[in-house]
């Protein structure tokens, strides 16, 4: 064998150490290196014949680095059509979903509460007894508050109030045109003023209702119902200077101040009246 045959020979059994030896190198050069390092080896092998500017940082016409965890940075990508529509829901902003009271209603939180009595129209003046104020409140979408929540607004609502109390913090009679008198406010707190369940009312027994032959019952005795009881009355209250009060109770079937309470809207203006 020849004297260059031997030195190609020696090459090729040592060639496999050697590159060993430089991908251990390189491998070391790549997790030793700072950021920086990269980018201007990075910029070495792809800048010189394109001109490609290679960046940290999101910027038109540069070649992006990955970051640290072997991704992109999030402003680095955008956001598409579809995902800018959900953020406004149907093209409507969050403000216009969100839950809110009307303009003539106190935000109360969880709940929107009148900030002035009904204003009963004047052919149903004497008529605004519990029934009516029942059906009006759920005719508006809402309903007639508890003696609780009442009393517990009484901070934030001008609840109605004696004819001395401050007429800025309760709504008080100052039309002397029909006379001059306290006020208090219908709730839905019912109570009863006897024992036993008549109390509560009852619905009678209708004329020619039958027992059940089958038990051998015998007919009922007819009876009148009794729909609106003196003995069911509802709670009222009155603003008592902020700190609130029980006004008495009143059968259910005598008219009364009453407000309306209800839940929140969505789209609603809010408002703190009051």
């Amino acid at each position: 064998m020849t004297r260059r045959g031997r030195l190609i020979g020696a090459v090729r059994r040592n060639s496999g150490p050697a590159a060993l030896v430089i991908s251990l190198a390189a491998l070391g050069m790549t997790t030793t290196g700072a950021a920086d390092a990269a980018k201007t080896r990075a910029a070495k092998v792809l800048a010189p014949k394109s001109k490609v500017k290679v960046v940290t940082k999101p910027q038109a016409g540069a070649l992006l680095l990955l970051g640290k965890n072997r991704k992109f940075p999030a402003s680095a990508i955008p956001k598409v059509a579809s995902a800018r529509n959900a953020d406004r829901l149907g093209n409507r902003p969050l403000a216009d979903l969100a839950a809110t009271c009307n303009a003539e209603s106190v935000d109360l939180g969880s709940w929107c509460l009148m900030s002035q009595p009904y204003a009963v129209p004047n052919e149903d003046i004497g008529k605004n007894d519990y029934f009516y104020a029942s059906r009006t409140c759920v005719e508006m979408g809402g309903y007639l508050p508890t003696a609780a929540q009442l009393l517990g607004a009484v901070a934030r609502v001008k609840l109605a109030g004696t004819i001395d109390d401050d007429r800025l913090t309760a709504s008080i009679d100052e039309d002397a045109t029909d006379g001059t008198k306290d006020r208090r406010e219908m709730t839905s707190t019912l109570i009863t003023t006897q024992g036993g369940s008549s109390s509560a009312g009852s619905q009678g027994v209708s004329e020619g209702s039958r027992g059940d032959p089958r038990v051998g019952e015998p007919d009922p005795v007819p009876l009148p119902a009794n729909p609106q009881p003196e003995t069911l009355q509802y709670v009222t209250v009155y603003d008592n200077r902020d700190k609130g009060g029980f006004a008495g109770a009143k059968p259910v079937a005598q008219a009364e101040t009453f407000r309306c309470a209800f839940d929140k809207q969505q789209g609603q203006e809010a408002s703190e009246e009051g």
